[in-house]
Protein backbone atom coordinates (compact mmCIF):
# COMPACT_ATOMS: atom_id res chain seq x y z
CA UNK A 1 0.00 0.00 0.00
CA UNK A 2 1.29 3.46 -1.16
CA UNK A 3 2.19 6.37 1.61
CA UNK A 4 -0.63 8.86 2.34
CA UNK A 5 0.27 12.94 1.04
CA UNK A 6 -0.05 16.34 3.19
CA UNK A 7 -2.90 17.84 0.98
CA UNK A 8 -5.52 20.06 2.00
CA UNK A 9 -7.58 16.99 1.47
CA UNK A 10 -6.46 13.61 3.11
CA UNK A 11 -5.47 11.98 0.20
CA UNK A 12 -4.52 8.49 0.32
CA UNK A 13 -2.34 6.57 -2.12
CA UNK A 14 -1.82 2.89 -2.78
CA UNK A 15 -1.36 0.25 -5.12
CA UNK A 16 -2.21 -3.06 -6.81
CA UNK A 17 -0.78 -5.50 -9.37
CA UNK A 18 -3.69 -7.48 -10.10
CA UNK A 19 -7.12 -6.78 -11.38
CA UNK A 20 -9.23 -8.94 -8.85
CA UNK A 21 -7.88 -6.28 -5.76
CA UNK A 22 -8.78 -3.81 -7.66
CA UNK A 23 -12.06 -4.25 -8.97
CA UNK A 24 -12.92 -4.94 -5.04
CA UNK A 25 -11.00 -1.43 -4.26
CA UNK A 26 -12.56 0.70 -7.08
CA UNK A 27 -16.22 -0.20 -6.02
CA UNK A 28 -17.57 0.11 -9.44
CA UNK A 29 -16.07 3.30 -10.30
CA UNK A 30 -14.53 1.78 -13.16
CA UNK A 31 -17.53 0.09 -14.59
CA UNK A 32 -19.40 0.68 -17.61
CA UNK A 33 -21.93 2.72 -16.43
CA UNK A 34 -19.73 5.11 -14.49
CA UNK A 35 -16.80 5.82 -17.10
CA UNK A 36 -18.11 6.93 -19.95
CA UNK A 37 -14.94 5.98 -22.54
CA UNK A 38 -14.45 2.60 -23.12
CA UNK A 39 -10.19 2.72 -22.44
CA UNK A 40 -11.14 4.30 -19.06
CA UNK A 41 -12.53 0.76 -17.76
CA UNK A 42 -11.47 -2.05 -16.14
CA UNK A 43 -12.43 -4.39 -18.19
CA UNK A 44 -10.84 -3.08 -21.03
CA UNK A 45 -7.32 -2.74 -18.76
CA UNK A 46 -7.56 -6.14 -17.44
CA UNK A 47 -8.55 -7.82 -20.95
CA UNK A 48 -5.89 -5.90 -22.76
CA UNK A 49 -3.46 -7.01 -20.12
CA UNK A 50 -4.30 -10.73 -20.16
CA UNK A 51 -4.64 -11.12 -23.59
CA UNK A 52 -1.77 -8.61 -25.69
CA UNK A 53 0.29 -7.40 -22.56
CA UNK A 54 0.18 -10.22 -20.04
CA UNK A 55 4.46 -10.21 -20.01
CA UNK A 56 4.44 -7.21 -18.03
CA UNK A 57 3.50 -6.62 -14.40
CA UNK A 58 0.62 -4.42 -14.20
CA UNK A 59 1.07 -1.65 -11.30
CA UNK A 60 -2.30 0.07 -10.63
CA UNK A 61 -2.00 3.03 -8.88
CA UNK A 62 -4.94 4.66 -6.66
CA UNK A 63 -5.35 7.83 -4.75
CA UNK A 64 -8.54 8.28 -3.06
CA UNK A 65 -10.08 10.69 -0.55
CA UNK A 66 -12.90 8.57 0.77
CA UNK A 67 -15.39 11.02 -1.76
CA UNK A 68 -12.95 11.38 -5.01
CA UNK A 69 -11.00 8.22 -6.45
CA UNK A 70 -8.41 8.35 -9.09
CA UNK A 71 -6.60 5.64 -11.18
CA UNK A 72 -3.50 5.14 -12.92
CA UNK A 73 -3.16 1.92 -14.79
CA UNK A 74 0.35 1.48 -15.44
CA UNK A 75 2.45 -1.84 -16.57
CA UNK A 76 6.30 -2.73 -15.96
CA UNK A 77 8.54 -2.55 -19.13
CA UNK A 78 11.79 -3.04 -17.53
CA UNK A 79 12.92 -2.76 -14.02
CA UNK A 80 12.15 0.97 -12.42
CA UNK A 81 10.62 1.46 -15.85
CA UNK A 82 6.53 1.95 -16.36
CA UNK A 83 4.20 2.54 -19.27
CA UNK A 84 0.99 3.45 -20.10
CA UNK A 85 -1.21 -0.28 -19.38
CA UNK A 86 -2.48 0.80 -23.25
CA UNK A 87 -1.18 -0.34 -27.08
CA UNK A 88 -2.07 0.40 -30.48
CA UNK A 89 -5.55 -0.61 -29.52
CA UNK A 90 -6.32 2.63 -27.23
CA UNK A 91 -7.57 5.38 -28.87
CA UNK A 92 -6.36 7.21 -25.33
CA UNK A 93 -4.65 6.91 -22.57
CA UNK A 94 -5.36 9.35 -19.17
CA UNK A 95 -5.80 9.40 -15.57
CA UNK A 96 -9.36 7.79 -15.00
CA UNK A 97 -11.31 9.94 -12.49
CA UNK A 98 -14.60 8.51 -11.05
CA UNK A 99 -16.17 11.66 -11.29
CA UNK A 100 -16.17 15.26 -12.39
CA UNK A 101 -13.94 16.75 -9.97
CA UNK A 102 -13.17 20.56 -10.30
CA UNK A 103 -8.92 20.81 -11.28
CA UNK A 104 -8.00 21.61 -7.19
CA UNK A 105 -9.37 18.13 -6.63
CA UNK A 106 -7.89 16.51 -9.77
CA UNK A 107 -4.64 17.80 -9.19
CA UNK A 108 -4.33 16.88 -5.86
CA UNK A 109 -5.22 13.58 -6.51
CA UNK A 110 -2.72 13.31 -9.08
CA UNK A 111 -0.04 14.82 -6.88
CA UNK A 112 -0.58 11.70 -4.35
CA UNK A 113 -0.20 9.41 -7.63
CA UNK A 114 3.05 11.23 -8.12
CA UNK A 115 4.58 10.95 -4.97
CA UNK A 116 3.45 7.17 -4.68
CA UNK A 117 5.32 6.33 -7.85
CA UNK A 118 8.52 7.13 -6.64
CA UNK A 119 8.53 3.92 -4.82
CA UNK A 120 8.14 2.15 -8.12
CA UNK A 121 10.02 3.50 -10.69
CA UNK A 122 12.53 6.03 -11.86
CA UNK A 123 11.21 6.39 -15.21
CA UNK A 124 7.51 6.66 -16.62
CA UNK A 125 6.22 6.59 -19.93
CA UNK A 126 2.46 7.83 -20.95
CA UNK A 127 1.02 7.99 -24.08
CA UNK A 128 -1.59 8.35 -25.75
CA UNK A 129 -2.50 11.06 -23.81
CA UNK A 130 -5.24 13.45 -25.18
CA UNK A 131 -4.99 17.38 -23.96
CA UNK A 132 -7.78 18.83 -25.29
CA UNK A 133 -9.61 18.08 -21.71
CA UNK A 134 -6.51 19.24 -20.05
CA UNK A 135 -5.59 15.26 -18.86
CA UNK A 136 -1.61 15.73 -20.16
CA UNK A 137 -1.07 19.24 -18.94
CA UNK A 138 -2.43 18.73 -15.80
CA UNK A 139 -0.51 15.62 -14.74
CA UNK A 140 2.89 16.91 -16.15
CA UNK A 141 1.94 19.65 -13.22
CA UNK A 142 1.12 17.46 -10.82
CA UNK A 143 4.63 15.19 -11.63
CA UNK A 144 6.26 18.58 -11.83
CA UNK A 145 5.36 19.83 -8.30
CA UNK A 146 6.01 16.63 -6.58
CA UNK A 147 9.70 16.85 -8.27
CA UNK A 148 9.44 14.98 -11.04
CA UNK A 149 10.89 15.90 -14.72
CA UNK A 150 8.15 15.87 -17.27
CA UNK A 151 8.99 15.66 -21.24
CA UNK A 152 6.14 16.27 -23.10
CA UNK A 153 6.07 15.92 -27.02
CA UNK A 154 3.31 15.20 -29.78
CA UNK A 155 3.42 11.54 -30.22
CA UNK A 156 0.54 10.61 -33.01
CA UNK A 157 -2.57 12.12 -34.31
CA UNK A 158 -6.27 11.80 -33.76
CA UNK A 159 -8.85 12.42 -36.76
CA UNK A 160 -12.43 12.92 -35.88
CA UNK A 161 -15.36 14.10 -36.80
CA UNK A 162 -18.60 16.42 -34.95
CA UNK A 163 -21.53 15.68 -36.22
CA UNK A 164 -23.42 19.20 -35.17
CA UNK A 165 -26.97 18.60 -35.73
CA UNK A 166 -26.42 17.15 -39.14
CA UNK A 167 -28.24 14.51 -41.62
CA UNK A 168 -25.95 11.83 -42.91
CA UNK A 169 -26.98 13.71 -46.28
CA UNK A 170 -26.04 16.79 -45.42
CA UNK A 171 -22.15 16.04 -43.84
CA UNK A 172 -21.97 14.03 -47.43
CA UNK A 173 -22.20 17.19 -49.62
CA UNK A 174 -19.48 18.64 -47.86
CA UNK A 175 -17.31 15.14 -48.76
CA UNK A 176 -14.48 15.54 -51.71
CA UNK A 177 -16.13 15.07 -55.13
CA UNK A 178 -14.13 12.18 -55.70
CA UNK A 179 -15.09 10.00 -52.62
CA UNK A 180 -18.73 11.13 -53.47
CA UNK A 181 -18.39 10.14 -57.06
CA UNK A 182 -16.78 6.28 -56.15
CA UNK A 183 -19.55 5.88 -54.21
CA UNK A 184 -22.20 6.62 -56.35
CA UNK A 185 -20.98 5.16 -59.28
CA UNK A 186 -19.61 1.57 -57.48
CA UNK A 187 -22.96 1.53 -55.53
CA UNK A 188 -25.07 2.01 -58.58
CA UNK A 189 -23.92 -1.22 -59.91
CA UNK A 190 -24.70 -3.30 -57.30
CA UNK A 191 -21.84 -5.11 -57.22
CA UNK A 192 -21.34 -4.74 -53.24
CA UNK A 193 -23.94 -6.13 -51.22
CA UNK A 194 -23.56 -4.62 -47.09
CA UNK A 195 -24.91 -5.74 -43.49
CA UNK A 196 -23.87 -4.33 -40.53
CA UNK A 197 -24.73 -6.02 -37.47
CA UNK A 198 -24.97 -5.35 -34.04
CA UNK A 199 -25.01 -8.68 -32.84
CA UNK A 200 -21.55 -11.26 -32.27
CA UNK A 201 -21.96 -14.02 -35.15
CA UNK A 202 -19.28 -16.55 -35.09
CA UNK A 203 -19.40 -16.55 -39.21
CA UNK A 204 -19.42 -12.86 -39.55
CA UNK A 205 -16.59 -12.18 -37.03
CA UNK A 206 -15.01 -15.11 -39.28
CA UNK A 207 -15.43 -12.91 -42.61
CA UNK A 208 -14.06 -9.72 -40.96
CA UNK A 209 -10.69 -12.13 -39.77
CA UNK A 210 -10.64 -13.37 -43.66
CA UNK A 211 -10.68 -9.90 -45.11
CA UNK A 212 -8.16 -8.50 -42.53
CA UNK A 213 -5.68 -11.85 -43.35
CA UNK A 214 -5.88 -10.73 -47.06
CA UNK A 215 -5.93 -7.31 -46.66
CA UNK A 216 -3.14 -4.59 -47.03
CA UNK A 217 -2.88 -4.20 -42.61
CA UNK A 218 0.11 -6.37 -41.00
CA UNK A 219 -1.01 -9.43 -39.19
CA UNK A 220 -3.23 -8.43 -35.95
CA UNK A 221 -1.31 -8.19 -32.53
CA UNK A 222 -4.09 -9.72 -30.43
CA UNK A 223 -6.93 -11.56 -32.16
CA UNK A 224 -8.29 -13.08 -28.95
CA UNK A 225 -8.46 -9.61 -27.61
CA UNK A 226 -10.41 -7.70 -30.47
CA UNK A 227 -12.88 -10.84 -30.79
CA UNK A 228 -13.50 -10.96 -26.67
CA UNK A 229 -13.77 -6.63 -26.93
CA UNK A 230 -16.35 -7.57 -30.18
CA UNK A 231 -18.20 -10.06 -28.07
CA UNK A 232 -18.42 -7.56 -24.67
CA UNK A 233 -19.53 -4.78 -26.82
CA UNK A 234 -22.46 -7.20 -28.86
CA UNK A 235 -23.60 -8.13 -25.36
CA UNK A 236 -23.72 -4.36 -24.04
CA UNK A 237 -25.44 -3.03 -27.37
CA UNK A 238 -22.20 -1.20 -28.67
CA UNK A 239 -21.22 -3.15 -31.51
CA UNK A 240 -21.52 -1.66 -34.79
CA UNK A 241 -19.35 -4.85 -37.30
CA UNK A 242 -19.74 -3.84 -40.91
CA UNK A 243 -19.50 -6.32 -43.89
CA UNK A 244 -18.96 -6.18 -47.34
CA UNK A 245 -19.71 -9.04 -49.90
CA UNK A 246 -19.24 -9.77 -53.74
CA UNK A 247 -20.61 -12.48 -54.96
CA UNK A 248 -21.65 -13.98 -51.57
CA UNK A 249 -17.80 -13.76 -50.06
CA UNK A 250 -16.26 -10.85 -47.45
CA UNK A 251 -14.46 -8.50 -49.82
CA UNK A 252 -14.28 -5.70 -46.77
CA UNK A 253 -14.98 -5.52 -43.35
CA UNK A 254 -14.91 -3.05 -40.30
CA UNK A 255 -14.90 -3.02 -35.91
CA UNK A 256 -17.15 -0.30 -35.12
CA UNK A 257 -18.53 0.21 -31.70
CA UNK A 258 -21.32 3.25 -30.77
CA UNK A 259 -21.81 3.84 -27.04
CA UNK A 260 -22.81 7.65 -25.19
CA UNK A 261 -23.14 9.67 -28.20
CA UNK A 262 -19.51 8.84 -29.91
CA UNK A 263 -18.59 6.12 -32.72
CA UNK A 264 -15.53 4.23 -32.38
CA UNK A 265 -13.56 2.94 -35.61
CA UNK A 266 -11.44 0.39 -34.10
CA UNK A 267 -10.58 -1.64 -37.41
CA UNK A 268 -11.12 -1.39 -41.04
CA UNK A 269 -10.03 -3.87 -44.07
CA UNK A 270 -10.89 -4.88 -47.86
CA UNK A 271 -9.98 -7.85 -49.92
CA UNK A 272 -7.06 -6.36 -52.42
CA UNK A 273 -8.25 -8.59 -54.97
CA UNK A 274 -11.87 -6.35 -54.86
CA UNK A 275 -9.90 -3.15 -55.05
CA UNK A 276 -11.52 -2.17 -58.25
CA UNK A 277 -15.12 -2.96 -56.57
CA UNK A 278 -14.07 -0.23 -53.95
CA UNK A 279 -16.29 -2.41 -51.30
CA UNK A 280 -14.26 -0.66 -48.80
CA UNK A 281 -15.51 2.76 -49.38
CA UNK A 282 -19.06 1.74 -50.09
CA UNK A 283 -18.90 0.25 -46.58
CA UNK A 284 -17.61 3.21 -44.43
CA UNK A 285 -19.86 5.06 -46.06
CA UNK A 286 -22.94 2.91 -45.22
CA UNK A 287 -21.18 2.96 -41.90
CA UNK A 288 -21.08 6.51 -41.42
CA UNK A 289 -24.46 6.73 -42.39
CA UNK A 290 -25.98 4.46 -40.30
CA UNK A 291 -24.33 6.15 -37.12
CA UNK A 292 -25.38 9.47 -37.60
CA UNK A 293 -28.91 9.09 -38.93
CA UNK A 294 -29.85 5.46 -36.83
CA UNK A 295 -27.63 5.89 -33.81
CA UNK A 296 -27.63 9.51 -34.17
CA UNK A 297 -24.05 10.09 -32.58
CA UNK A 298 -21.99 13.02 -32.17
CA UNK A 299 -18.63 12.11 -32.97
CA UNK A 300 -17.06 9.55 -35.03
CA UNK A 301 -13.72 8.98 -33.59
CA UNK A 302 -11.23 7.55 -36.22
CA UNK A 303 -8.28 6.54 -33.90
CA UNK A 304 -4.93 7.51 -33.88
CA UNK A 305 -2.64 7.76 -37.13
CA UNK A 306 -1.49 10.19 -39.85
CA UNK A 307 -3.33 8.13 -43.02
CA UNK A 308 -4.33 10.33 -45.65
CA UNK A 309 -7.51 9.15 -46.58
CA UNK A 310 -8.84 9.89 -42.63
CA UNK A 311 -8.91 13.63 -43.77
CA UNK A 312 -11.60 12.32 -46.84
CA UNK A 313 -13.89 11.19 -44.07
CA UNK A 314 -12.83 13.38 -41.22
CA UNK A 315 -13.01 17.18 -40.46
CA UNK A 316 -10.60 18.01 -37.50
CA UNK A 317 -7.67 16.51 -36.16
CA UNK A 318 -6.63 16.63 -32.49
CA UNK A 319 -2.64 16.02 -31.06
CA UNK A 320 -2.02 13.16 -28.83
CA UNK A 321 0.90 13.27 -26.86
CA UNK A 322 3.72 11.10 -25.39
CA UNK A 323 4.79 12.27 -21.10
CA UNK A 324 8.42 11.17 -20.48
CA UNK A 325 8.12 11.47 -16.92
CA UNK A 326 12.11 11.16 -14.92
CA UNK A 327 12.97 10.86 -11.18
CA UNK A 328 16.27 13.24 -10.81
CA UNK A 329 18.03 11.65 -8.30
CA UNK A 330 18.24 8.01 -10.31
CA UNK A 331 21.63 8.34 -12.07
CA UNK A 332 20.13 6.57 -15.11
CA UNK A 333 18.12 9.35 -15.91
CA UNK A 334 20.62 12.24 -15.83
CA UNK A 335 21.01 11.89 -19.99
CA UNK A 336 17.47 11.84 -20.40
CA UNK A 337 16.90 14.57 -18.32
CA UNK A 338 20.16 16.68 -19.85
CA UNK A 339 18.76 16.21 -23.24
CA UNK A 340 15.19 17.55 -22.39
CA UNK A 341 16.95 20.78 -20.96
CA UNK A 342 19.23 21.30 -23.95
CA UNK A 343 16.02 20.75 -26.41
CA UNK A 344 14.45 23.91 -24.05
CA UNK A 345 16.66 25.68 -24.47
Amino acid sequence: MGVAGHFQLPVKGEYHDNFLDAQAAARGNLDRDRQKSLFDRLDWLDALHRMALRDHKPLLLRAHDGEHDLWLPLMQSAPGRYDALANWYNFTFRPIFAGPYDEVTKLALLRQIAMLAQSHARRITLSPMPDEDGSASLLATAFEQAGWIVAKRQCDENHYLQIKGRSFDEYWQGRPGQLRSTVKRKGNKGVVSIRIEKDFDEQSWADYEKVYARSWKPSEGSPDFLRALARQEAAAGCLRLGLAYIDGKPAAAQFWTSENGTALIHKLAHDERYLSASPGTLLSAALFQYSIDIDHVSEIDFGTGTDPYKQEWMEEMRSRYALEIFWPNHILNWPHIIRHKLRKE
